[in-house]
């Protein structure tokens, strides 16, 4: 007989799919996710994203369809991001009342008003130069911009939006639209900060589907810079302080540890931004067959809960939906 030798016995726990189910410390929802969705302006207009197969930029009048299938599937909340063509140095079409957002907003709560409707609240998308806020001498001038992204966080609330979303990275970003929102009203809408957001190299399709990439320099004296830790932190405190009711770091995979950093130290929501270039790989070596795309998407985002983020903005909230259904 062999000599016996004292150690523990992991693998009791899994033995089998009900076991390693029953024991398993973190679990994907369909109410975990927000689905973001890309308006365009026209009629008819249904544009595939080449960087992210799958990924349309949509008319209003093709839209309720696109909301439709995400809403059956159990998706109660949608993020919305603008497509113009008609910009100007101030990004004017952020803050109309009939922008493309704005109009978007009030066509899907007027067919699913129980849908959730989070709003991008940037300026980036809607200037010709392609920054987050205005431009003096060649730099985003931080507190002339407040004033533009406060407004445009009102036209938003004003069209029915549930939460406002800033996500440029402005300093006292959340101060300004926090008065701002009160101000006008609106008390009881919430503000997802983009509090922890870097200047990330995993942002390269969502440029080209949102049209948004800066006309000269880059964004990296607003944006974090991907090798500081303890600084979003910091930026995590002060939004918080502010007025902010969900935390967001944006990007989520290769900032994981900074996730959990943001778990450990803030008492609000924490959401994890899976960015377009993460979609994109996963999606090209899955074209490739050389990853199982359901097990990788799966994993990832499971990694994202298990790092402490409590909700997921990602592009494959549909995808996950209808295999969360199979499963079932």
């Amino acid at each position: 007989m062999a000599k016996e030798i004292a150690f523990k016995r992991h693998r009791r726990l899994r033995s089998s799919s009900a076991m390693r189910s029953l024991v398993r410390e973190n679990h994907l929802r369909v109410d975990d996710f927000i689905y973001p969705m890309f308006v365009i302006e026209g009629e008819n207009v249904k544009n595939e994203i080449p960087s992210m197969p799958g990924v349309y930029q949509l008319s209003l009048d093709l839209l309720l369809d696109e909301v439709r299938e995400a809403y059956d599937l159990g998706i109660k909340a949608i993020m919305f991001f603008g497509v113009i063509t008609a910009k100007d140095e101030i990004g004017t079409g952020a803050f109309i009342d009939d922008g493309i957002v704005q109009s978007a907003t009030r066509l899907v709560k007027d067919t699913f008003p129980d849908m959730l409707i989070v709003a991008d609240t940037c300026l980036c998308e809607y200037t010709s130069h392609g920054h987050c806020g205005l431009i003096h001498n060649h730099d985003v001038a931080n507190d002339e911009s407040l004033e533009l992204l406060a407004k445009t966080a009102v036209s938003q609330a004003k069209a029915g939006a549930d939460i406002i979303a800033p996500s440029n990275m402005m300093d006292g970003f959340v101060a300004y639209i926090r008065s701002a929102l009160d101000e006008a009203g609106f008390t009881n809408i919430p503000i997802m900060s983009y509090a922890v957001k870097y200047s990330s190299a995993f942002y390269g399709p969502f440029r080209d589907a949102a049209d948004s990439a800066p006309q000269f320099g880059n964004r990296k004296t607003y944006q974090m810079d991907p090798a500081n830790r303890l600084e979003a932190l910091r930026e995590a405190e002060s939004d918080i302080e502010e007025g902010a009711d969900f935390i967001m770091v944006k990007p989520a995979l290769s900032y994981l540890d900074v996730v959990r950093d943001v778990r450990n130290n803030c008492n609000v929501p924490v959401v994890a931004y899976n960015v377009s270039g993460e979609y994109s790989m996963v999606k090209a070596a899955a074209q490739n067959d050389w990853i199982d795309e359901q097990s990788i998407v799966m994993e990832m985002l499971t990694s994202m809960k298990r790092a402490g983020a409590d909700i997921i903005l990602t592009y494959f909230a549909k995808d996950v939906a209808k295999w969360l259904k199979e499963e079932q």
